[in-house]
């Protein structure tokens, strides 16, 4: 993979700039938190003197408004006041916690522990003492920065999922562009390659010669339909997954090394499912190579057609490597890849045709350092 110095630079200038952003509304938010803070205590003062005027007002003489208008108006802070003798007062506080000294205490603590505690004093001598905790619009701004940051966290993730999305729908766009434009190209030399065979026919060439020469020309005329098929929705049939695997089977074994063992077995000779042919034929061709190059040339590979319930499951077994357990997903991921020189798209092909098209399940079923088996399953028609 290139590196690109353009890029790498713009992800550096998002990410200084998303953080300086954050960076700010946190600032911002805590200056205004104190500010608010401040002028909370402000009001507690006016209140522990409006209170201080109450104590000091004669009995027989009439109290103006302006202390009971500034006591009065206080309806959102929670206070406790304490007087010389412990006689204790509460405002704004709940009567069932009001009314449980061991809860009172608690607050107090707390209170004196989010603000400091306002001595109400009359010629030096310490009448009452004021502990007031946050009002609640001031607890709730406390966790607005929290709040703030899930938002930008959440909408950091919708856009992160969208362009990925938006990036996978566009990569799988030219995957299925460049499909088709190579099925187009092949079918060129195709059309030529029939008619230089027909020519050899008629010079009364070796008929096995010829007859090789027609079996790769239709191999060449399948793997042009495979690709032309990607991309778009292919036509399901109704056809015998038994001989259908069978073929895709056979036509490896013919064509691989002698120092691998091929073994065959399904528990019925007949069983009908929607598929479309090529498109099956080369995800068990895929998988059957991917067991080949895990046993590095060398090892036993095995199909197994099993029957269960509405279900049939093609299992594909081989002696190789193993898979570790952690990328039993991952490897269907496209690029991902154990060869040296893979693209890693071979698994992924086979997972989109088998699930997408054909509406089936596939899996890694086990894997070990004894082998690894992969399991196809496909609903019966």
């Amino acid at each position: 993979m290139k590196f690109n110095p353009k890029k790498r630079t713009s992800n550096i200038f998002l990410l200084v700039s998303a953080f300086v952003v954050v960076s700010l509304i946190l600032w911002n938010t805590n200056s205004f938190f104190e500010k608010f803070k401040e002028e909370e205590r402000l009001k507690m003062e006016n209140w522990a003197a409006a209170e201080l005027e109450v104590l000091q007002s004669p009995i027989d003489q009439e109290l103006g408004n302006l202390p009971l208008i500034i006591m009065g108006n206080n309806t959102s802070t929670p206070m406790i006041l304490v007087n010389e003798e412990g006689s204790i007062k509460t405002h704004n506080i709940p009567l069932e916690i009001a009314e449980d000294s061991l809860k009172i205490q608690s607050l107090i603590k707390k209170f004196a522990g989010e603000n400091k505690p306002i001595e109400i004093i009359q010629g030096g001598d310490l009448l009452q003492t004021l502990y007031y905790g946050n009002s609640e619009v001031l607890n709730k701004l406390k966790y607005y920065p929290i709040a703030l940051l899930l938002i930008i966290c959440l909408f950091g993730t919708v856009i992160f999922f969208f362009f990925k999305t938006n990036k996978a729908s566009e990569q799988n766009k030219l995957w299925a562009g460049m499909a088709k434009e190579t099925a187009h190209q092949i079918g060129t030399p195709l059309t030529s390659l029939l008619g230089w065979n027909e020519l050899l026919k008629s010079e009364q060439i070796n008929p096995e010669i010829t007859k090789e020469i027609e079996k790769d020309i239709s191999r060449l005329h399948t793997i042009t339909e495979r690709f032309s098929k990607i991309g778009s929705t292919p036509n399901l049939e109704i056809h015998d997954i038994v001989l259908e695997t069978i073929k895709a089977f056979d036509y490896l074994k013919k064509r691989s090394s002698k120092l691998i063992h091929f073994s065959f077995n399904s528990q019925i000779d007949e069983l009908p499912v929607l598929l479309n042919p090529p498109l099956y034929n080369w995800s068990i061709e895929n998988l059957v190579k991917n067991g080949i190059d895990a046993m590095k040339g060398k090892g036993n590979i095995a199909v197994q057609i099993e029957k269960a319930g509405n279900q049939v499951h093609i299992l594909i077994s081989d002696t190789g490597h193993g898979i570790p357990k952690s990328d039993f997903q991952n490897i269907f991921n496209p690029g991902v890849t154990s060869k040296k020189r893979g693209w890693g798209l071979g698994l992924s092909l086979v997972k989109r045709i088998i699930e997408e098209y054909h509406k089936g399940k596939i899996k890694v079923l086990s894997s070990s350092k004894e082998g690894t088996i992969m399991q196809i399953s496909l609903r019966i028609a």
